[in-house]
């Protein structure tokens, strides 16, 4: 799991909500993460109900195919496969009959040979009391069944951010910690740092959370992710900020990338080089290399130049004439790249119907 050029744990986590990547993407970013040195691959994107609200049911022939196919393309590139099971409802009425199909799903699971298997519980409705306990539980029931080497949790409050409070109410009392005792001691435990997509990571920060957690936290870097209804409206093509103090204090790193996976290479490849070499790193070399492996010199160059009003400025605030400078701009190039820049002018990656509805569905789940 962990690359070839260091034994920090790095690698990419598809955890991201709305318009998913195809198989094809995947598949290809094998190839890139091998260049690059990450370690490892989670499947476990939000639009797979198969692994959340639909998780007891089982993939279709075709996609069961397309699973099977990435499982060995990673391994053919030498990089570590998992899967991201969201159990959706089981934290309410954890049964002998619920056990039963979970044990048969993570065996299904199991037929991939995956390398990690994570146990995900966040962004689902919790209950009033013994979360940990039950979380731990059905965890263990898990690991029990489990043939992969490595084991994941992502917790219900994975950042001291206050917005999860204030959508899921406030975090049980010891809750953090009740939940790290009862783990095993094996296990990793995703945190997205003081914000649910942060900047930063203080070590005064990861020593409080190794504290409370009896472990360092697997920091699960929402950078450059760009899902949601206000994100999905930028391109975040800058270099991560610094994150020298994960060496020391967090276990390892998954990056949830944006939904452009051509463009999130970018950024993905500048957090490699500061990772992998934190004395040497150059944000603004690093950022120049990563556009020009683009093998689009006009290309690269014009994201350059756009970088600022793409990341920082963000789409809603082109006008209609600025909107379709950029159209024609972008749209004279037959690359992945620019071709997504193009999708998201058009604002082919907004949250659809779908995403919204489960986003207020959580919401009024939370009031209730």
């Amino acid at each position: 799991m962990t690359s070839a050029s260091t034994s920090f744990p790095l690698g990419v986590i598809e955890g991201f909500f709305g318009r998913p990547w195809s198989w094809r993407d995947r598949a290809d970013y094998a190839e890139f993460l091998n260049r690059y040195d990450f370690g490892f691959y989670i499947y476990a994107p939000k639009s797979d109900q198969l692994l959340r609200k639909h998780w007891r049911e089982s993939w279709s022939p075709a996609d069961w195919s397309e699973l099977q196919g990435l499982r060995k393309v990673y391994a053919e590139h030498s990089v570590s496969f998992g899967v991201g099971l969201t159990p959706y409802g089981l934290q309410h009425a954890y049964t002998p009959g619920d056990a039963s199909r979970l044990a048969e799903k993570v065996r299904q699971i199991n037929s991939l040979e995956p390398d990690i298997l994570a146990v995900l519980f966040d962004d689902i409705p919790l209950v009033s009391t013994g979360l940990a306990a039950i979380q731990a539980t059905i965890v263990g029931d898990a690991l029990a069944v489990s043939s992969a080497g490595s084991h994941f949790v992502c917790p219900t409050y994975y950042s001291d951010d206050p917005v999860l409070t204030k959508a899921l109410g406030p975090m049980p009392e010891n809750y953090l910690q009740d939940l790290g005792e009862q783990l095993p001691a094996s296990v990793e435990v995703f945190w997205t740092g003081p914000k649910v997509c942060s900047e930063t990571y203080s070590l005064e920060h990861l020593l409080d959370v190794t504290a409370r957690l009896g472990r360092k936290p697997f920091i699960w870097d929402n950078y450059p992710v760009n899902d949601g209804p206000r994100m999905c409206k930028h391109l975040h093509l800058r270099p991560p900020k610094q994150r020298k103090s994960l060496l020391e204090g967090s276990s390892g790193l998954a990056a949830n990338p944006m939904n452009q996976p051509e463009l999130s290479k970018i950024a993905l490849a500048c957090l490699a080089s500061m990772m992998q070499d934190p004395s040497q790193y150059c944000a603004d070399d690093a950022l120049t290399a990563a556009v020009s492996t683009l093998d689009n010199p006009a290309l690269a160059r014009a994201l350059l130049d756009d970088i600022q009003q793409f990341h920082e400025w963000g789409r809603s605030t082109f006008s209609a004439d600025n909107t379709e400078a950029y159209l024609e701009k972008y749209g004279r190039w037959d690359d992945p790249a620019a071709k997504e820049v193009v999708a998201w002018l058009r604002g082919s990656f907004e949250p659809d119907a779908a995403l919204l509805a489960e986003f207020e569905e959580f919401a009024q789940q939370q009031s209730e």
